[in-house]
């Protein structure tokens, strides 16, 4: 199965977020140097839009000797259907460029259950329920019900974030959870400034093995100093 990443600079929150720097790499290299340590991912294509402001995302790209597709940049679920029909997958398993730091044996549990159970869902993911801590999000979908979702989302809400036409129509929806709930205790997604100056601060703490810790590791460094969680505190949800 092909990892898909969506990733875009015109975020109004944090401009060019997913190319700011960590350790001295873009976060978009953190990530992608994760996922390469997945096991059951066949590929990688990061999926970015058409404007101008993107080129930097398709410039890195084609740096990093990483796939791309460009195209829409608000409706995003297009973008998925037209870059899996271009690679001919037959399942897209998604992760967006906010997750820098996923543990790739998340990515890996979802691919294994996606095989394990195949015909059996339309989307498969880890946040429906979220009990992973933001920033560890896996959706995979059989490429089926992603060209009906394509077809028959109808909603701008759900053109633009993909996953929610499966649970808004009714659809099958197959959720894997964290034995512990962290959902509304940590947040290691990239949306604001403090996301990012906490993720900066959580890379380099592992020095040498910034694209290989773990979500048990973070969990751990986040123990021993809870000073780093209070950094994003005030986005955690209510």
């Amino acid at each position: 199965m092909r990892c898909f990443v969506q990733a875009r600079m015109g975020s109004t929150r944090l401009p060019g977020k997913v190319l700011m720097e960590a350790a001295g790499k873009p976060l978009l290299t953190h990530l992608f140097g994760r996922l390469r340590r997945a096991e059951l991912l066949d590929g990688f294509c990061v999926i970015t839009s058409t404007l101008a402001q993107d080129d930097p995302i398709a410039e890195w790209a084609d740096a990093n000797g990483i796939d791309s597709y460009r195209g829409s940049e608000d409706d995003v679920l297009d973008r998925y259907y037209q870059a899996a029909k271009q690679f001919g997958v037959d399942h897209v398993v998604r992760v967006t460029a906010d997750c820098p730091i996923i543990d790739p044996a998340i990515v890996d549990e979802a691919v294994r259950l996606a095989r394990q159970e195949a015909g059996s869902f339309d989307l498969l993911t880890n946040r429906y329920p979220i009990t992973f801590p933001d920033g560890m999000d896996v959706d995979v979908i059989p490429f089926a019900s992603l060209e009906q979702a394509w077809r028959e989302a109808g909603t701008r809400f759900q053109r633009e974030h993909v996953i929610p036409f499966f649970w808004e129509e009714g659809r099958r929806v197959r959720n894997f959870e964290s034995a512990t709930n962290y959902f509304h205790t940590h947040r290691w997604t990239l949306d604001y400034p403090e996301d990012y100056q906490l993720l900066k601060a959580m890379i380099e703490m592992f020095p040498g093995r910034e694209d290989s810790f773990t979500l048990q590791d973070a969990l751990d460094l986040i123990a021993a100093d809870p000073g780093l969680a209070a950094i994003n505190a005030m986005h955690l949800p209510g």
